[in-house]
Parts: C-alpha cells; structure tokens; sequence
C-alpha cells in the first residue's frame, strides 16, 4: 500500500525549478532513503509532503490525503523532524517532550506513558530537567526524534537528521530508525550522506531537482552493467587521476580516499593500460572493486549532465 505518493510534482521559486516533475510511491513500513548533493530539491520535497508548502504543479498524497488540498489534516497525522531538530533549547528536555505531546493531543496517562516510552527510547532517563541546549548535538537529535514520534504516526518524515552529528551518534541514531521501521513505522529520510542508504529499503537519488534513479541498492548497482569498477592504489593518487582521466579506454574516474575507482569496459585490458600507465607510480595495485553508491550517484549524475548539454547543443 503507497502511503506516500507524488505525481509529477513541481516546485518554482519565479523562473527558478526546485523540483521538477518529481514522481514516486513509498510503501507502508519503508525504509525510503531520498539523497542528493546540498540543493538537489529534497527539503523541497519534503516541505510539501508535510503541508508546509503548496506545489506549483502535481500532486502529492500522504496517508490518502491530498497534501494542497487538506494540508492541516497531514500535518496533524505525521511526524516530522527539522535539519534543526525542532526543538525549543530553553525547554528543559521533559518540557519540551510535554509542548510536542499538546501539540500532538496527547493529555493525561497517554501523555506521561508516551513521555516514560521517549526518555528511554532517546536514552535520556535520569537528563528530564536538564536544559535542551545543555545537550550534545547527538542527544538533541535523539530527543527531537522521539518528540516527532510521540503520537505514534504512521510515517515519519525525517530532514537531513544526522546532519552535523558525530558518526557514533549517526549509528546509534540509524538504531533508533531500524526499530521504528521493524515496528511498522514507514520512515522517509533526506540525507547526502551516501553510506546511510544501505539501511533504507529503496532509495530515490535527486539531482539538480529531478529524480534521476529510484529502486533498491541491489537495483541501482545494476547501472554499470556490463562495465566494471576498478580500484588503483599507488603513490600520488591526484595525479595518477588526472593522467587515467585523458584515457580514451576510462570512461570515468573519481577519487576513494587515498585511491581511485575507474570505470572500463573491459577488466582486463584497463589493468593492463594503468599497470603501465603508472608503472613510475610503483607501487601500484589494481583490483576489481564493488561498485559503491557514490559510483552509482556520481555515474548518473555525469550521464545526466552529458544528456542535458546533448539536449542544450541540439535545441
């Protein structure tokens, strides 16, 4: 069942696209990971699918409801978290979790049950009084979290969460979102980090406001076809890029920390050509490499780019 649904949605800012003739189904209890560089179009994207902005044309529905039509309703049934965490820092944590419960309608025994269940769920038992701002960045997401979640909504919608924060807390976090997801809870979460995506069911890739790929992980992979990543250690990596990168046999080259991935046709003749392309380079290595996400993003992206300036030439 689609909980979330767009159809050709499109957002303007005057002759300015933000997001271009977006479409996509996200299915009860997903996971749905939305990435993108900064300024791809996702805050857009999840702007309008939490009613907190009107589409300039298409069609966005959120548990049946039509998000321009009835954008109260939506707002109402969700949860929703901030690249800010939403949170008021002079609030001591148990305060704000008690303004979000009212905001939410939750009063009485549902309130203090639901306030017991975020303490322990944000791991902040025993932190009640202590002022939100007095919090590391990583407990303030944790708090913000649970307080999008009070009320039990059926989706949460997530903005850039772990933006800023520490990669223990980025992992704890992800926790936090598995067991939501294991729960029944449909997750829908922005994010340019590239590594989150293997905790997401499927994955939506946004660039320059346009979705250019969506499916699993597995699925999205499958872009290379029958073309294979290779993975070059040796010394000077930056220039051993800029030399490959004027070979007519690569097709494309990027830098992994201190290595380079290559994309080749064919396996065997690339080892051959950067084995002697670099020999003064000892010493260097060459090995087929499991293409990443960041191969599967940067590929598209480079084929996207090179279709619009085909288009631009032609017109």
């Amino acid at each position: 069942m689609a909980i979330v649904r767009a159809q050709e949605l499109t957002k303007r800012f005057g002759s300015f696209t933000a997001v271009d003739r977006v479409s996509f189904e996200v299915e009860e209890g997903e996971i749905f990971g939305f990435l993108g560089s900064n300024g791809a179009g996702k805050t857009t994207v999840i702007r309008i699918l939490c009613g907190l902005l009107a589409p300039s044309a298409g069609k966005a529905e959120v548990l049946g409801t039509d998000v321009a039509r009835d954008p109260e309703s939506v707002k109402r049934r969700i949860g929703y978290m901030s690249q800010r965490f939403s949170l008021y820092e002079d609030l001591t944590v148990r305060q704000n979790l008690r303004f979000f419960g009212g905001v939410y309608g939750l009063r009485g025994s549902k309130l203090r049950s639901r306030e017991r269940w975020a303490l322990e769920a944000a791991m902040l038992n025993g932190k009640g009084h202590q002022l939100t701002r007095d919090l590391t960045k990583g407990w303030r997401q944790r708090l913000a979290l649970a307080s999008a979640v009070l009320h039990e909504p059926r989706v949460v919608f997530l903005d850039e969460p772990t933006g800023g924060v520490d990669p223990i807390a980025r992992r704890q976090f992800w926790r936090q979102i598995d067991e939501m997801a294991a729960s029944g809870m449909t997750v829908f979460v922005t994010t340019h980090y590239l590594d989150e995506a293997e905790h997401c069911h499927r994955i939506a890739l946004m660039h320059a406001g346009e979705l250019i790929a969506l499916g699993s992980v597995s699925e999205l992979k499958k872009v290379f076809g029958d073309r294979t990543v290779l993975e070059v250690s040796c010394s000077d990596p930056l220039d051993a890029m800029q030399r490959l990168e004027r070979q007519e046999w690569v097709e494309r080259t990027s830098i992994f920390g201190t290595r380079i991935h290559l994309v080749v046709d064919d396996p065997e003749r690339g080892t051959q050509l950067t084995l002697e392309l670099l020999r003064d380079r000892a010493p260097v290595t060459v090995e087929p490499a499991v293409a990443s996400l960041e191969d599967v993003f940067i590929d598209l992206v480079e084929r996207r780019e090179r279709s619009v300036q085909r288009r631009e030439r032609v017109g």
